[in-house]
């Protein structure tokens, strides 16, 4: 795609996120959100494969739904209640109708079905971009609506820990593991969002610093599959040695950083009277561990083959920047000890 392209594009989708972010008539917050999806379509088919466009389409519909519907709800609530605002939402038909609409957008199951078809489709850029930032929008007025049906939010969080845990038991795609990890993960902030919205938020935030950093290692390894992790010591050992410990953390393993919010989420389920829901929860973050471990196990004890055709890879010099990863991989091991600080950030 041509720079002056991406120059349009990339703006587009960051002023679409920041309508969304700063308005407070759901009206406006629609525009962003069509904005949004409608900047992020071009960079989806810049590489023009039947993949490619097979997940933009899919992509594209299932937005195309999700808005309508959210835009139906607000229509609804306007009629009912005489408010367009965010914050009065306060008929409870809406406002479920509308937390399945945001749920849609962000993959949050039962409403996941498509999230992992469309970016096996994708590169690991555009991947990225659609697992992190394309959750904001939607997930800031999540935040927002103040009317939440907690049995609804508590059900679709234990769907989506559970089906994330259980849909990457068996891929052996990367991008299919990355999004089946961001189903689970969305299943933990949908489950303390009703009871603690700052919490939630921490949760999507040190999600964000947790999956940067994992596919950034699979871009710099060239990586798409488990097959190919085996070849990742030969190209860069030091970073094959250091990526176990980012898989490990966004399985929430303790001591490091994907284990605060895990940690906090299951306190707070536990004083709120949830000690099932809580177990549950905890056992379903096993299932996710164990394809982790798989992945960790394929990168840094698999010798891979030696029956490749070409140059050797690690004879090759990499022209990508590795300052930003190299920030992640720190904040994604090291941000445990920071957790009175977060909690104080997040919660004043």
């Amino acid at each position: 795609m041509s720079p002056f392209m991406l120059a349009i594009l990339i703006p587009a989708l960051i002023l679409g996120t920041a309508i969304t972010l700063s308005s407070s008539h759901w009206l406006v917050a629609w525009i962003g959100l069509e904005l949004n999806t409608l900047a992020i379509l071009p960079l989806m088919t810049q590489q023009p494969h039947p993949r490619a466009v097979e997940a933009t389409i899919k992509y594209f519909l299932i937005q195309a739904a999700a808005a309508a519907t959210l835009l139906f709800a607000a229509t609804t609530n306007a009629w009912t209640t005489g408010q367009w605002e965010i914050q009065q939402m306060l008929h409870p038909v809406p406002a479920a109708m509308i937390t399945l609409a945001l749920a849609m957008k962000i993959g949050l199951a039962p409403t996941h079905f498509w999230l992992p078809e469309v970016l096996q489709g994708l590169d690991l850029t555009t991947g990225l971009i659609l697992s992190t930032w394309q959750k904001l929008a939607p997930f800031a007025l999540l935040l927002q609506i103040p009317q939440h049906s907690p049995a609804l939010l508590i059900i679709m969080g234990v769907l989506s820990t559970l089906v994330g845990g259980w849909g990457g038991l068996n891929q052996t795609q990367l991008r299919k593991i990355l999004a089946y990890s961001s189903i689970a993960h969305l299943g933990w902030m949908a489950l303390i969002l009703p009871y603690s919205p700052s919490l939630s938020f921490l949760t999507l935030i040190l999600y964000f610093v947790m999956s940067f950093s994992t596919f950034i290692v699979f871009k710099l390894n060239n990586s798409t599959n488990i097959n190919t992790l085996a070849m990742s010591w030969a190209k860069s050992p030091a970073l094959s040695a250091i990526t176990p410990l980012v898989l490990l953390s966004l399985g929430g393993l303790p001591p490091l950083s994907g284990f605060m919010p895990k940690w906090l989420i299951l306190t707070e389920l536990t004083k709120q009277g949830l000690a099932l829901v809580a177990t549950v929860a905890a056992l379903s973050a096993l299932l996710s561990l164990y394809f982790y471990l798989r992945l960790s196990y394929a990168m840094t004890l698999t010798v891979g083959s030696n029956t490749h055709v070409g140059p050797a890879p690690w004879r090759l010099p990499t022209p990508q920047v590795t300052l930003p990863v190299a920030i992640s991989i720190m904040a994604t091991l090291a941000l445990l000890p920071l957790t009175p600080l977060a909690l104080a950030l997040f919660t004043s």
